[in-house]
């Protein structure tokens, strides 16, 4: 297995909100999150990266000597734990107050993957050349698209397209969406913000992981060039897992 991660302040914004984290967890497992913030006065950066961290902690914490345990209740716990944290912090902090952050989570096994998120950072999963969105944005314009009151064409330049109806460390409490998924050798999981997904066709990202001879890397910074070349209005974050076969990973937490 192996990872990518980039991001990118934008060609707009003066503080990248985006966190990012990817590795191996030992005993065939990887994990990737990526969150993104919100809140004025840098709460959205704080918000997003004590999300990853206390994330991180838990992930580096748990001993996976239960084969059995269910991952999607474990998933669900560490992200509670993690809107926990963000709401407790922004409750003491009155300049961190109300902020909060998206975050996705994807852990994978063998032939097994599991993937937690709450609001509208996304992960799709790359097969046999075709892109699949994983993950249901936690969005107002979500909502109002799928009962039928706006069109998607409409959803995509609306001007309330990016009010969230679900983030984590809002409330005390918050629902986490978490699923299973098949995984395959072959297969390429793209966890990104929406820096990228609100500003790039889903075909244009099909068309960049499509592409012959290129690294991981070089598809990740090819996501992120394509966001930067459609305006690069908000902050852009990508972390690409492969199965290629091959043993490795890089990771680290972005700024």
């Amino acid at each position: 297995m192996r990872t990518a991660l980039r991001s990118h302040v934008g060609k707009v914004r003066q503080v990248n909100e985006d966190q990012a984290w990817s590795g191996l967890l030992g005993d065939g497992l990887t994990a990737a999150i990526v969150a993104d913030g919100m809140g004025g006065h840098r709460a959205g950066d704080v918000a997003s990266g004590l999300a990853v961290d206390s994330l991180v902690a838990s992930l580096q914490a748990w001993k996976p000597d239960e084969p059995n345990a269910d991952k999607t209740e474990l998933l669900r716990e560490w992200i509670r734990k993690a809107n926990e944290v963000v709401f407790e912090t922004a409750s003491l902090n009155e300049q961190y107050h109300n902020m909060g952050t998206t975050v996705v989570l994807a852990l994978i096994e063998g032939n097994n993957g599991w993937i937690g998120h709450i609001g509208d950072s996304r992960a799709y999963r790359f097969r046999d050349g075709s892109l699949s969105q994983l993950t249901d944005d936690h969005t107002l314009v979500n909502e109002l698209t799928k009962s039928g009151q706006l069109s998607p064409e409409e959803a995509a330049h609306h001007p309330r397209r990016n009010v969230l109806t679900r983030a984590l460390g809002t409330d005390r409490d918050v629902e986490v969406d978490v699923q299973a998924i098949d995984w395959r050798s072959g297969d390429r999981l793209i966890l990104c913000s929406d820096g990228l997904s609100g500003l790039v066709e889903q075909q244009k990202l099909l068309e960049a992981l499509e592409e012959r001879n290129a690294n991981l890397e070089t598809q990740a910074e090819k996501l992120i060039s394509l966001a930067l070349d459609a305006g690069g209005d908000d902050n852009v974050t990508v972390v690409l897992v492969a199965d290629d076969g091959a043993d490795g990973a890089t990771g680290g937490v972005t700024a």
